[in-house]
């Protein structure tokens, strides 16, 4: 993971650090920390969840951020209400620098149908559950077949552990279902035709300390 945060680093224009109000840290964000203020790169410290603080503890994280990352504009906001959202924006065009487009006016991505089904099954996991679920998971597409009226995709959800698979199923398999009724409408509207989804959960107990499942989920090269 260390690695892919350096690789990351190397390309970044601005980098956007995001905490919250009620996060404690641990040896990896504080080596992650230091990356970034070593870094030469404009930063955003983004507070999030400032919804769950009082004033005196906010004006008290600012400073401690301040004093962290002194070359850093430390942005206060709450996603859930949505307020200061706007404000990480313009921020962040404000720093990133004028250049020469990469790509034709036309061009919208240069991603693979593969890697927009993926994200948009990770995002439904995100709305749909709670807690170290959404992060103890990656999403795999096993097969993606276009057809003229219909594209076909059969994708894998990886969780770390067997509690987390049942959670992931739900009972009588509601939960995944949910999950797969609302990933395949996004999907097909993103598209503009008709998705058959098929979603499939596998335990795969400490992927993310793999090197082999990093590479494999593109993490790392």
């Amino acid at each position: 993971m260390m690695g892919f945060v350096t690789g990351a680093l190397k390309d970044a224009d601005v980098i956007l650090y995001v905490t919250d109000t009620v996060e404690k840290g641990d040896d990896a964000s504080e080596e992650i920390i230091e990356k970034v203020r070593l870094s030469a790169i404009p930063t955003i410290v983004v507070i999030n969840k400032i919804d769950l603080s009082n004033q005196a503890r906010l004006e008290a994280l600012v400073e401690e951020w301040q004093a962290r990352l002194p070359q850093a504009k430390v942005v206060p906001v709450s996603a859930l209400e949505g307020f200061n959202v706007g404000g990480v924006f313009d921020t962040i065009m404000g720093l990133l620098p004028q250049g020469m487009p990469y790509y034709d006016e036309g061009t919208l991505t240069d991603r693979p149908m593969r890697f927009f089904a993926s994200e948009i099954i990770r995002e439904k996991i995100f709305l749909n559950y709670d807690k170290e679920i959404p992060y103890s998971v990656e999403i795999v597409i096993e097969e993606y077949k276009e057809e003229p009226a219909i594209d076909r995709i059969s994708a894998i959800i990886y969780v770390a552990r067997d509690s987390q698979k049942g959670i992931i199923i739900g009972h009588r398999g509601e939960m995944l279902k949910k999950v797969g009724t609302a990933a395949r409408l996004e999907l097909e509207k993103f598209l503009g035709k008709k998705v058959f989804l098929q979603l499939h959960v596998k335990v795969d107990e400490g992927w993310r300390n793999s090197t082999r499942q990093l590479k494999r989920f593109g993490y790392i090269e």
